[in-house]
């Protein structure tokens, strides 16, 4: 970012901090917290946007602590700038700012220069090495949380033991075995140490059994899998492009390839690939076969594990959500690729956070975001009079609707007041409209049962507002009882919201 310098996790550029703050702990994901850090760096806090004295890194961790913790960092830092402006040597060092402004070089050729001299995988590696490390942070902290865990069950042992003890009984084998306090916990700077670790990895392993259940309970996202035979696809988009492309974008053509049929990971995708991608999508001179083609393939490679690498090299010229964005102005083919790719996103977590992110940005004079996109397609499909489109435009919403709820309380107040679920409450709304519209078409069964799926989960989310235009707009719910016994099922819980 502009202005910031960064350094080391827990680390200053004046060495050791004489104090540090726990301001809490965080539920952002981490793909959805870089992508806030992109946001502040191209906006709130570009380069020429830093003020010395009101408008500095003091305001930036303010700033993050309140988006990642819901929390503020100590008063006495925010209020400093005030403490000099209201000294004696106000003037002075007022003048000293504006002098020190005035002469300041700009930093921003020496920085390209410095990007120029970054071998093609430098930001990619920087990325990963940084996912690591938060990853390795969750890991402690999951480890630090069973650790109490079982602190608290050997304590419970131990009551349940002394109370059997004091009223003369015998004490059961399983409270004798490997059990003292003084053996199993000690207590250092108010943090629990315990010493059985095999104890702690066989917590571990039943809290990884039940995070499984709890991924089979879940409702699966609804995807295609199996609907282009990707090496197929790739050779016909192969024979249609052929003999016009640049050597550079020749290269892009071979990365491609080694991608989705060679089974390589992202890695093999250039920092050019999606400019290769974007003359694909928007260049006339290729037939509507190329745009098809190329949304089919990258339709199967949202299905891969590592394919927000490929996304996050979009931050800044947004080629796939722009041109998402006029699927209005497409072909009914290029619509159903489109509907293709934001359905099959929804396979990762990461991917399908990525279609939910808010940053803006401006397309043909209009502020625009992943999630206004993805909404924009949903709504689209589901209304189009083509089944194919319907079919993927009920897909869409489902897994929209059925994207699991924040449960830390201090991030949803970041969020528009009463969103409980990662589909806000504005988008909930315009999705429920297109739902009640749809059902008058008398949808398919599997159609329907996305979609009553879908309004179940939005009765949770707005819980005054959506039922309200239920009962207004119609139809009841209750007309397509008897479908089949999953929808009447449905039906029963939306109907205990109404």
């Amino acid at each position: 970012m502009q202005s910031i310098c960064k350094k080391l996790t827990g680390a200053t550029a004046l060495g050791p901090p004489l104090k540090i703050e726990d301001l809490g702990e965080t539920q952002v994901p981490y793909t959805v917290f870089i992508d806030y850090l992109n946001g502040l760096s191209e906006s709130t806090y570009a380069g020429n946007t830093y003020h010395l004295l009101n408008h500095n890194c003091n305001n930036f961790s303010q700033d993050i602590a309140t988006f990642l913790c819901g929390a503020s960092i100590p008063k006495y830092i925010l209020d400093l700038p005030n403490e000099v402006l209201n000294s004696k040597l106000s003037t002075a060092l007022l003048n000293l700012v504006q002098q020190l402004e005035s002469s300041a070089r700009p930093i921003r050729e020496e920085e390209e220069k410095a990007h120029k001299e970054h071998s093609p995988d430098f930001d990619q590696l920087n990325s990963q090495i940084e996912e690591a490390r938060y990853n390795s942070f969750l890991l402690e902290q999951r480890r630090k949380t069973l650790r109490e865990k079982l602190a608290k069950k050997e304590r419970k042992k131990e009551k349940k033991r002394k109370k059997i003890l004091k009223e003369g009984g015998e004490v059961p084998a399983e409270l004798k075995e490997d059990f003292t306090m003084a053996d199993t916990e000690t207590v250092q700077n108010g943090d629990a140490h315990i010493s059985t670790e095999q104890e702690v990895e066989a917590m571990e392993e039943e809290e990884r059994k039940k995070e499984e259940e709890r991924k089979k309970s879940r409702e699966p996202p609804v995807v295609f899998k199996d609907l282009v035979d990707v090496k197929s696809e790739f050779d016909s988009l192969l024979a249609l492009i052929d003999g016009k492309l640049s050597p550079e974008e020749q290269r892009s053509m071979e990365e491609l390839q080694q991608y989705m049929i060679g089974d390589e990971g992202s890695w093999a995708l250039s920092d050019g690939f999606l400019d290769f991608v974007g003359r694909l999508l928007n260049d006339k001179e290729f037939p509507v076969d190329v745009r098809v083609k190329i949304m089919n393939l990258l339709a199967m490679a949202a299905l891969k594990d590592d394919v927000i690498l490929v996304l996050h090299q979009d931050r800044k010229d947004h080629v796939l959500m722009n041109y998402a964005f006029e699927i209005d102005r497409h072909t009914p083919e290029e619509q159903q690729a489109i509907a293709l790719f934001m359905v099959n996103m929804f396979e990762n977590l990461s991917s399908s956070e990525w279609l939910l992110y808010i940053s803006e940005w401006t397309y043909n004079n209009q502020q625009t975001s992943n999630i206004r996109v993805t909404t924009k397609v949903a709504v689209h499909c589901l209304l189009s009079d083509l089944p194919v489109l319907q079919d993927r435009g009920s897909a869409i919403i489902h897994n929209l609707a059925c994207k699991e709820k924040f449960r830390n309380f201090r991030i949803r107040k970041n969020f528009p007041e009463g969103s409980l679920s990662k589909v806000f409450d504005d988008v909930a709304v315009e999705l429920t409209m297109a739902l009640l519209q749809y059902f008058n078409s008398k949808p398919p069964e599997e159609q329907l049962f996305r979609c009553m799926k879908a309004l179940g989960k939005f009765v949770q989310v707005s819980t005054q507002e959506i039922p309200q235009l239920v009962q207004m707009i119609g139809p009841d719910p209750k007309t397509f009882k008897g479908t089949s016994e999953r929808i009447d099922a449905l039906i029963d819980q939306i109907s205990t919201k109404l």
